[in-house]
């Protein structure tokens, strides 16, 4: 809803920004600040805080109901897309015809050729026009929808083939996110064997390091809103577009998995020559604080990937699927994180490399493994982000951008 709020591509990409910055903020005071709280004083008051800042969120939203721009609703857009593949099953050996004629452009439009060359089905997937072929007893007299399972509009076949057309790019988001959550999960079980103290008195927790990401995230957008983009525009008189942030993302994200390869091969190299490798409880005598780099690159490229992956979502989504956009990259994390768990198996499977014992393991090499995955999957993302085309050119501003 809230990127409905806006009419300009840039106020919604620094919507997006802030919602990222917000949501990877809300994080940080979760897993920090709460944490703290529930360990320290109670878990009640720990739990209380967390019930309070809800209450207020839901009171702060509804204060602003009045405001707020509410599209109308139109029914399940995910009907229309089943009517579509039922429809081009049903009507398969039904012949094209010339001219773009015979097909309904809309309610009371059946059979009428269309208004401008952009209303016209296109090329691609061809085999879903038919569904949008008028047949006989298809319509009401009167031109509209007579079997809404057996036609379709124009604009209802290019929605389903606007879905298709991204989702290779969607799954290279998957991609990304399994090399994050594998990072993740192998950054862990680093910590635990390095030495994780802050002064005297308190050591942080192996599994808080990942706030070293939240923070990056949160950091590095706030500082691409206020002045990577404006510079980026003040230096070549345009913003880079949701392909471009995706695809440095990509670069980032397999620079931060090379990142932490060496620097496990620095802690694996302070084991052997301490001869420690049998000692699996041993602490190297490496401070964690070296996690933090390839950690804040993961985050860096997070602060790109994800909002960029959202603004594409919004601007090629058809118009009934727009509320879906932020629900994709919630679906890309938790994809990748599932499947982050067949590989870190598959690793440990058919490989050494991973042994119960980390200090006999050659972890570095799983990270190179999946540092050349990233590099392999940003290649794919290359070759569907070339071969893409914007839905919406007149959104763009810079109609040949990639």
């Amino acid at each position: 809803m809230g990127a409905d709020q806006f009419d300009k591509p840039r106020d919604r990409d620094i919507f997006f920004n802030w919602y990222f910055i917000g949501l990877y903020a809300g994080a940080v005071l979760g897993g920090t600040a709460i944490v703290y709280v529930q360990d320290s004083v109670s878990w009640a008051l720990g739990f209380g805080l967390c019930a309070a800042t809800s209450a207020i969120s839901v009171i702060v939203l509804l204060l602003g109901v009045r405001f707020y721009h509410k599209p109308s609703a139109q029914g399940s857009p995910f009907t229309d897309l089943a009517r579509v593949v039922v429809a081009s099953i049903r009507k398969r050996r039904i012949a094209v015809p010339p001219n773009n004629l015979g097909y309904c452009y809309g309610p009371g439009e059946a059979g009428k050729p269309p208004s401008s060359s952009s209303n016209v089905p296109s090329q691609s997937f061809s085999f879903l026009n038919c569904a949008a072929l008028i047949s006989q007893g298809d319509t009401h007299p009167d031109g509209s929808i007579a079997k809404r399972w057996r036609l379709c509009t124009v604009q209802q076949v290019e929605d389903l083939k606007a879905l298709i057309r991204i989702s290779p790019l969607w799954t290279s988001g998957v991609v990304v996110s399994v090399l994050i959550a594998t990072q993740n999960s192998l950054t862990v079980l680093q910590a635990l064997t390095m030495g994780r103290s802050l002064g005297h008195h308190f050591t942080v927790p192996a599994g808080s390091l990942q706030v070293v990401t939240l923070t990056a995230t949160a950091i590095f957008l706030s500082l691409l809103d206020r002045l990577l983009l404006p510079l980026w525009h003040f230096l070549t008189d345009h913003i880079p577009t949701p392909l471009q942030r995706i695809g440095v993302g990509h670069v980032l994200n397999a620079a931060a998995m090379a990142a932490s390869a060496l620097v496990e091969r620095r802690r694996s190299a302070i084991v052997h020559a301490r001869h420690a490798e049998g000692q699996a409880g041993w602490i190297v005598p490496m401070s964690a604080l070296w996690l933090m780099l390839p950690l804040a690159m993961t985050g860096a490229a997070e602060a790109l990937h994800f909002p960029g992956q959202v603004a594409l979502y919004y601007q090629e989504f058809p118009q009934s699927l727009r509320s879906m956009a932020t629900a994709m990259v919630g679906l890309i994390i938790a994809a990748g994180f599932y499947l982050s768990t067949a590989v870190v198996g598959l690793i440990r499977r058919a490989t050494n490399w991973l042994p119960d014992n980390i200090n006999t393991s050659r972890l570095e090499y799983a990270y190179w493994s999946i540092a050349v995955l990233g590099m392999i999957n940003f290649g794919y993302y290359l070759l569907c982000a070339n071969l893409y085309k914007y839905r919406r050119v007149a959104d763009m501003g810079e109609p040949n951008q990639r």
